[in-house]
């Protein structure tokens, strides 16, 4: 069994204080992993107009989203301009390449990418992915060789705009496996629930989060887990630290996404579709849409 671990780096927090406590869990247990980087400007606060929507405000009291991922991100960017993540915290980025994990890009600005991305012009799109390529290439030395999409908000035209930056996989929809879409490189489906996703429902709590995961892994070759330097790294590592532990004493091989991608993979389509305890659409796998 193998079980693809991919970091989600949001925000100016995450990657100045989570980052740092992530890579201290996973240096010490000799893993790797695939870290996706925001580097441009942290405007995240600017979600909290969507507390008007219901399904959004029940997550953010169920995940306890003040206390978890405290008051200076879910303000970032409203009642001030967001800093420049990769001009302000170079060395953080810079040092988690240099540990030897894959980098990939997440965003420039993962806001603007989550709620828009998919209503912008091309060219505006393209403008962003090459911007965070340019600034995460010259940050640590090296282009990123992968991409994840923010809140996995992608579509298929989205999918080409990536096409000369020489990405060997993506990682922009939710499912399970490997697949070659309509346009790009492959797909790395993420099929395992977010902590935040996951937690305040159906009886999941920060207590039994651990043995829920493991319930919903599938035992057929590989999974594939998103964790969050905001959570994880944060008020969550050490309920990150025991579910690796035990992965790893079960003799679980935690690896970058990159190790799960096998030669000529099957053909597959991306479309919209939900995941349960996630506020709106996501990418999927056409066939599991829902």
């Amino acid at each position: 069994m193998k079980l693809g671990l991919r970091i989600d780096v949001d925000t100016f927090r995450g990657t100045r204080d989570g980052l740092p406590v992530l890579r201290r869990i996973l240096d010490a247990r000799g893993v790797l992993a695939s870290v996706f980087l925001t580097v441009g400007p942290d405007n995240m606060g600017r979600h909290l107009w969507r507390l008007l929507k219901p399904a959004f405000l029940a997550k953010m009291l169920r995940s306890k989203a003040a206390s978890i991922y405290g008051w200076d991100i879910l303000l970032r960017g409203t009642l001030w301009p967001g800093p420049v993540i990769h001009r302000r915290l170079g060395p953080q980025l810079k040092g988690i390449a240099e540990d030897g994990h894959e980098i990939g890009l997440h965003a420039w600005d993962h806001h603007r990418w989550q709620v828009a991305a998919h209503r912008m012009s091309k060219a505006a799109v393209r403008s962003e992915l090459v911007m965070a390529h340019e600034a995460i290439a010259e940050t640590i030395g090296r282009p990123p060789t992968c991409a994840a999409a923010p809140g996995w908000r992608c579509t298929p035209d989205i999918l080409p705009l990536r096409d000369e930056l020489g990405y060997t996989y993506v990682s922009d929809c939710r499912g399970h496996g490997v697949f070659q879409p309509q346009a790009g490189p492959p797909q790395v489906c993420v099929n395992l629930p977010t902590w935040d996703e996951a937690v305040g429902r159906n009886g999941i709590t920060d207590e039994n989060f651990n043995e829920h995961l493991r319930t919903q892994m599938r035992n057929d070759g590989f999974d594939v887990l998103t964790i969050h330097t905001e959570s994880e790294g944060g008020a969550n590592a050490s309920m990150f630290e025991s579910f690796l532990d035990r992965a790893l004493a079960d003799g679980i091989e935690v690896v970058p996404l990159s190790d799960l991608i096998q030669p000529d993979p099957p053909s597959g389509v991306l479309a919209r579709g939900n995941v349960a305890g996630r506020e709106g659409w996501v990418a999927v796998r056409a066939e599991e849409a829902s």
